[in-house]
């Protein structure tokens, strides 16, 4: 028994000793958990601090058509690079990447000289207002007024009645001011005569629209720009997953590309296809248009809706506040209009190949082949062709374009179309393969 308590009174300093480490480990630990917890809140805060965008709360349109003033209400102060375009009268106010916590169809009425306005992100970073002006103005004064009490700080912006010849110079001058719109063509040398044998096929698919021009908009607030993002997507999934193509998407995000510059990446790529997806909507007959259309070019349109429809399209640059230069002259080289001829054929053959897949599995318009002079559709040397998956002026067509099973049906007629297109290169290529 003695033996037992000596045992006992021994062991107690050695029981002490592994508790008093227990609660020394144990407040080392507390401790380097509570520096890596502030330490992760710092670089979250961080973080967050750098990735979040100035908010756009409020916006009006005051005065009359001698002087009008145009407000932002923000939660922090921007500086916006100001420019004009005439033709029409425009003005561009760029900003650095805001949120626009405004209602979507704010500014559709103006007032005084501004007859309305529209916003929106119009390239990675950067955001866009542009004015549409009942005639030329100068800008008389921009000042930023700080938050005060319960008043949010401000962005205000005067403009007066100008003259033409004065606008003109404004625009001039702030040209070299106003960002690039897009980037140069690559040269055209070596693209017609390229060798492609051997390689995949490359299938340019154009979302159309997007950031700062919302496309059509359907009376539930269907935006055509959301839309034909993700067909394309879709669409670009189930071609990639067959393994015989490359396929390219002009814009993956909800970020606006000039009309040029979606023909100029066609061109760039080389592509030996260029499939422009849309979903418009029309005034002539409002809601009657309906069907999955698809269009070609051509120097006149095949009747008045393809004509209206082609305007619209075409306003896409002049939506978004691009400088719209007139371009060269008939080009004269031999071989470029060859090229373009044998394009246009190329085109035509592909759009009768489409209409036929799409005939058994989704509604077509009455006449589904079209043709109307797309600006987006002019690369010669690349086949191009403009679908319209429906028109959202059509309330049945709506239905259809957000539905996942119509979707699903459309991208594999689609795809299936497409194959049928490079069936004979494709087989040419695997013959070669095998010799």
């Amino acid at each position: 028994m003695a033996g037992m308590m000596e045992l006992k009174i021994g062991m107690k300093p050695q029981v002490g000793g592994v508790f008093d480490g227990i609660r020394r480990f144990a407040a080392l630990t507390a401790m380097l958990l509570a520096f890596f917890t502030l330490a992760f809140t710092v670089h979250s805060g961080a973080v967050l601090a750098e990735t979040v965008k100035p908010v756009v709360t409020g916006a009006r349109v005051a005065g009359d058509e001698d002087r009008t003033r145009f407000v932002l209400d923000m939660d922090t102060q921007v500086t916006p690079v100001i420019s004009g375009l005439a033709n029409p009268y425009r003005l561009i106010l760029d900003l650095p990447e805001v949120s626009f916590s405004i209602p979507q169809d704010v500014g559709e009425t103006g007032r005084g000289l501004i007859s309305d306005w529209r916003f929106g992100l119009f390239a990675l970073g950067k955001s866009r207002i542009v004015m549409d002006l009942s005639g030329p103005v100068s800008v008389d004064k921009t000042f930023f007024l700080p938050a005060v009490d319960d008043q949010p700080a401000r962005l205000v912006m005067d403009l007066v009645r100008s003259s033409p010849q004065d606008f003109a110079a404004f625009v001039e001058t702030s040209r070299s001011a106003r960002p690039v719109d897009s980037e140069k063509a690559a040269s055209k040398s070596d693209k017609l005569t390229a060798q492609k044998n051997g390689h995949k096929p490359l299938i340019v698919l154009d979302p159309g629209h997007g950031g700062i021009d919302s496309g059509a908009t359907s009376a539930a607030g269907t935006l055509e720009k959301a839309i034909v993002l993700e067909f394309a997507s879709l669409l670009k999934a189930k071609l990639e997953a067959s393994g015989l193509y490359d396929v390219h998407m002009t814009r993956e995000d909800d970020t606006f590309i000039s009309l040029g510059r979606r023909v100029e990446i066609g061109h760039e790529l080389a592509a030996d296809l260029f499939i422009s997806i849309h979903a418009d909507s029309v005034r002539r007959g409002q809601k009657l248009a309906r069907g999955s259309t698809v269009y070609t070019l051509s120097d006149k349109a095949s009747d008045q809706l393809s004509a209206e429809i082609a305007e619209t399209e075409n306003m896409s640059d002049v939506v978004a506040g691009v400088d719209i230069e007139t371009g060269p002259g008939e080009v004269t080289d031999i071989l470029i209009d060859l090229a373009r001829r044998e394009t246009r054929s190329f085109s035509v053959y592909f759009a009768r190949t489409l209409v036929s897949e799409l005939k058994s599995a989704v509604r077509l318009i009455n006449n589904p082949h079209r043709s109307a002079g797309f600006r987006v559709l002019k690369a010669h040397d690349v086949p191009s062709v403009l679908v319209e998956l429906g028109y959202l002026s059509n309330e049945h067509d709506e239905k259809l374009l957000i539905s996942d099973e119509w979707r699903e049906r459309m991208a594999g007629a689609i795809t299936e179309a497409v194959h049928g297109f490079f069936r004979p290169r494709l087989a040419r290529q695997q013959e070669t393969a095998s010799q």
